[in-house]
């Protein structure tokens, strides 16, 4: 059993899959760090002030030792705009990979086509292969 687990936890494709996680956290990071720093404070500045993660219901008011109980709806707002920014973002990378790909592949020259003499010669095995 540790043999096994060692063919899957060392194949290629684990390793590979550990670092795009890793690397797709860290990506997640800097576009949750555009949208909470850079795009939020614009969109609440044209939508007059009002800053998402403030916004709340506040179901029972704080009173003594009570703390308060409310629905955030303003952070689920934030949430639902960093995960559609993220998903944007990884869309136009996976995008710009893809049509690089593409552009390798159709770049790529066909092999040469072989010099005549050599066609010959491969013409002439053939032939005396088949009278053997």
């Amino acid at each position: 059993m540790l043999k096994e687990f060692k063919e899957f936890a060392f194949k290629g494709n684990v390793i590979d899959l550990a670092v795009g996680v890793i690397i797709g956290g860290a990506f997640g990071k800097i576009v949750s760090s555009l949208v909470n720093d850079v795009l939020m404070p614009v969109l609440g500045v044209i939508l007059g002030g009002i800053s998402f993660t403030d916004l709340k219901y506040v179901i029972t008011p704080a009173s003594g030792d009570v703390a308060e109980v409310a629905i955030l709806y303003g952070s689920f707002i934030q949430a639902t705009v960093d995960f559609l920014i993220i998903a944007f973002s990884i869309f136009l990378f996976i995008k710009l990979l893809t049509s690089r790909k593409k552009q390798a592949a159709e770049a790529a020259p066909e092999p040469p086509a072989p010099a005549p003499d050599l066609v010959l010669l491969e013409e002439i095995r053939d032939l005396l292969k088949t009278k053997q």
